[in-house]
């Protein structure tokens, strides 16, 4: 089947294929193709959470080094922003609590390959998008904003998209055709089905349907149930026709993406942030700051509106900038007063464990920074810090189905505005803070007065019974599961 031409039964019209096969001709054209070669795959333990999560890490070397059993499964990725990492590590989390082996396989660190060149170019693209629709406001409304909302939806985005995934065949040869295959972005799981690999998940990251998310062939899985109806009728995919529905088996709702260690220990955070909120403690603030420099102005604003507080011991403030050590750099020089509070941890993520578990239980006062040149310690630290915070910033990205209090800013692309609708309705989130004054306000309320740290708990407590935050549990089920 040429999966460019025909989407869940649906005909692409002679002139968007064309475009799909120009556009996999001119990714030939520049970064070669190299679908015949043979390349092979070793183990190496994944640095920082390894032993954490149980997970290694699948690389390219000489000869194939894999010993793969019935306990193992392959979690395929790529970074493009901290996003799917994030919930490729739930689902390794989730993978590991279950008694499965799970590998992690990046197509974007083969840099040397056909995918990995096209991976990179395209997420450089991306993250320029990124910048430049915080920097121009014409921009985001014009180009950035519809993109991300309607031009990411169209069902001719999709059969571009999985011509270029044909060129991402080569890296997967060394990994068996029946082993439980669960992809955290697209293109790992278009070029998995592409590779005929038989028992492939796509784990979809977003509340807004879009075809840019669809792989024919795996079995796609939801957050959220408006998304599970979006998906199942391809709402919007062709504005033209109406659009033949995928088939029940194809997309399955299984709650939020949430890693095991989190979910098994909501009660027990819910209940200190909750005694900090009603004992009048300090109320300890989370930013997690992405590395394309989004948003800056608003993460400035915070610190400002949170220094009097701070300074007063009524609040904390915790920044996690990832892996871009220029990110922090920029803040204090947008906000210099902040430096007499600062403390700036090293990068070592031994000593943030550390110090997320002295104060989970304890005491903190300040500003403290926090920047890993390890992008496995870099994102992780986000979740080792939501445990003993009581409200994280956040824009409604990925972060904004995770069981803690949220205060969500302005959004960056038009699809994440679905991401704070849900929090808002599940009730472990604001709605989204759309500007400066807004989340200014919102900061104001939640720092004095406790009792929306205390509903949002409630809130988070009644979801886990409900089964929302088990999405990562019932994707490792459903990949053992496929064909059996």
């Amino acid at each position: 089947m040429d999966r460019s031409r025909f989407i869940f039964g649906n005909e692409i019209s002679a002139k968007a294929y064309k475009k799909a096969v120009r556009n996999k001709a001119k990714f030939i054209r520049k970064y070669g193709d190299d679908t015949d070669k043979i390349y092979h795959l070793s183990v190496k333990d994944a640095p920082s959470v390894g032993k954490m999560l149980g997970v290694k890490q699948l690389v390219l070397s000489r000869e194939s080094g894999c010993r793969f059993n019935d306990k193992s499964l392959i979690i395929g990725n790529i970074r493009m922003g901290f996003g799917h990492y994030r919930i490729s590590m739930a689902i390794a989390s989730a993978a590991h609590s279950m008694g499965y082996e799970p590998y992690w396989f990046d197509l974007h660190s083969f840099g040397g390959t056909t995918c990995g060149k096209i991976i990179a170019s395209q997420n450089g693209l991306y993250s320029l998008g990124s910048r430049l629709s915080q920097r121009s406001k014409l921009f985001n409304r014009l180009v950035w904003d519809p993109l991300n909302s309607e031009g990411f939806r169209k069902l001719t985005y999709n059969s571009s998209d999985q011509k270029a995934a044909e060129l991402m065949t080569a890296v997967l040869r060394d990994i068996p055709k029946d082993i439980p295959f669960i992809a955290t972005h697209v293109w790992p799981s278009q070029a998995a089905v592409h590779a005929g690999l038989t028992h492939v998940v796509n784990v979809i990251p977003d509340n807004w349907p879009m075809a840019l998310h669809l792989s024919e062939g795996a079995v796609h899985t939801v957050q959220t149930p408006s998304a599970y109806l979006g998906y199942r009728a391809l709402r919007g995919m062709d504005k033209e026709r109406s659009l033949r529905p995928m088939p029940k088996e194809a997309v399955v709702y299984t709650g939020h993406y949430i890693d095991h260690e989190l979910v098994r220990n909501i009660e027990k955070d819910c209940i200190k942030r909750a005694y900090r909120a009603a004992g009048g403690k300090t109320k300890r603030w989370l930013m997690s700051v992405g590395g394309a420099g989004a948003q800056k102005e608003i993460f400035a604003a915070v610190i400002c509106r949170l220094l009097p507080d701070i300074k007063a011991g009524r609040a904390a403030l915790f920044i996690n900038v990832g892996d871009h050590a220029n990110v922090l750099r920029s803040l204090i020089e947008e906000v210099p007063r902040m430096k007499g509070f600062l403390t700036e941890h090293p990068d070592n993520f031994r000593e943030t464990a550390a110090f997320c578990r002295e104060i989970h239980g304890g005491e903190v006062k300040g500003i403290h920074s926090f920047c890993h040149s390890d992008i496995f310690a870099a994102v992780y630290s986000t979740n080792l810090l939501m445990r003993c915070t009581d409200i994280l910033i956040t824009k409604p990205s990925e972060l904004a189905f995770y069981p803690v209090p949220k205060l969500m800013i302005k959004r960056v692309g038009g699809h994440e505005a679905w991401g704070a609708i849900r929090s808002a309705e599940v009730g472990d989130g604001t709605y989204e803070c759309e500007t400066v004054a807004e989340t200014a306000s919102m900061i104001e309320l939640i720092q004095n007065n406790g009792d929306i740290i205390e509903q949002m708990c409630k809130h988070i407590i009644t979801a886990k019974k409900a089964g929302i935050y088990d999405g990562a549990y019932h994707a490792v089920e459903l990949a053992v599961k496929i064909n059996e």
